[in-house]
């Protein structure tokens, strides 16, 4: 989905089976993920999402790019959170407004800088996985719940300076990456491989996100603070499964079973976006495979049908917890192509959080947005529009049961 951008050990398998959704899943965090708002305008966002009774919010941790935390150079101390090349100002206000409000924050760490593939762009996978481990080790210590943040120390000097007595609030929900599954925020999805009669594609976003998992995770947990939990995925509902497509992309379940094989090792949740495809589908519909050309099939992942997804993951992982971090619909007006009527988006939301909070694997279910983008080409699934006037859906939220 759109994004704003400051220029993102096994278990044994249970049979395949997903468990009966005959009792409410307890506990279920009632999040939201709108970081235009929260890390940009902190201060304008952070009471109303108090007034939506919001528990817990998402924000991208962006490690590369203009804007993110190292996007202009290798720190020289990767492991330091107060390392020179390290800007975390945003995130460190946005964490203390939040904890101010008692909202829970999830970093979803994206994003490569320059210097650690080669120029390749945000969207590619680091060429060494250490980079990004010393990175989410760094992320992780800063927002530990004991961290005193320093101000840098000065161009030839060593010397640095607490920014207040108070330890920074703690972060203890993490997102490895986004829509990995998707050539916007990795790239690419598919190399072909080999010369001649041996030429074949291979589904490189898979073995590149199993590396970015597995170093996310470890970072994290390298703080042996037990409470962190790390979720891999983030996947988008659908995909071509077609290499030759011009923007070739992986269905969510055939991505699944990728990172299986190129040896994604251990998370603490998957996490999925299982939004609707087109405007007449409810948020109980079940979507009909998708046949592309050549035949190829690409099934697609929606709230509907989400137990397909949880069966794959409980077949490959045993019964991991599933985060759904990004999910909404947008509205008409102002969308008349992909969105519904303001009655409907708040008829669905209501329908959604319910669907979620009956399946017991489901612990989290993230809406996007708060706010509509301003731009149509964006995102108009805000709770309000873009100039502020609530919609039905503003209310719907608000009274969810948590």
């Amino acid at each position: 989905m759109k994004r704003f951008l400051p220029a993102l050990a096994l278990t044994a398998a249970l049979a395949g089976l997903v468990p009966a959704a005959a009792h409410p899943a307890r506990h279920m965090l009632v999040g939201m993920f709108d970081e235009s708002e929260t890390l940009g305008y902190t201060d304008r966002s952070m009471p109303t999402l108090k007034t939506l009774r919001v528990q817990i919010i998402r924000s991208t941790l962006y490690w590369g790019g203009k804007g993110g935390v190292a996007g202009t150079r290798r720190p020289a101390h990767p492991t330091d959170p107060a390392d020179n090349a390290y800007n975390w100002a945003p995130y460190d206000r946005m964490v203390r407004e939040a904890a101010k409000n008692n909202i829970k924050v999830l970093f979803s760490i994206w994003g490569t800088p320059s210097w650690a593939n080669k120029g390749k762009g945000l969207a590619h996978a680091p060429t060494l996985g250490r980079d990004l481990r010393n990175f989410s080790y760094a992320a992780a210590k800063r927002y530990s719940g004991t961290y005193v943040a320093v101000e840098p120390a000065a161009a030839g000097t060593t010397t640095t300076t607490p920014t207040t007595d108070t330890p920074l609030p703690a972060v203890r929900n993490w997102l490895a990456w986004n829509e990995p599954n998707n050539p916007i925020f990795l790239n690419p999805q598919y190399k072909r491989v080999g010369k001649g009669k041996k030429a074949h594609w291979v589904a490189q976003s898979t073995i590149d996100y199993a590396r970015i998992c597995n170093a996310v995770y470890s970072g994290v947990h390298a703080t042996l603070i037990r409470a962190e939990k790390v979720a891999c995925g983030g996947t988008g509902p659908r995909g071509n499964n077609n290499p030759k497509a011009r923007r070739a992309s992986i269905g969510p379940i055939p991505f699944l079973k990728g990172v299986k094989k190129a040896h994604l090792a251990k998370f603490d949740a998957w996490a999925h976006h299982p939004y609707y495809g087109s405007p007449n589908e409810k948020p109980s519909s079940i979507p009909t495979s998708n046949r592309g050309k050549r035949g190829l099939i690409a099934p697609p992942v929606v709230l509907g049908n989400i137990n397909d997804l949880i069966k794959v993951v409980t077949q490959l992982y045993g019964s991991k917890r599933i985060w759904i971090t990004e999910y909404g619909y947008q509205t008409n007006p102002p969308d008349r192509a992909f969105g519904v009527s303001w009655a409907k988006q708040a008829l669905y939301l209501k329908q959604a959080y319910a669907i979620a909070r009956k399946n017991p694997r489901i612990d989290m279910m993230m809406w996007f947005l708060l706010r509509d983008q301003k731009q149509l080409g964006g995102w108009q699934s805000g709770l309000m529009t873009f100039a502020g006037k609530k919609k039905p859906a503003f209310n719907a939220y608000r009274t969810l049961p948590h």
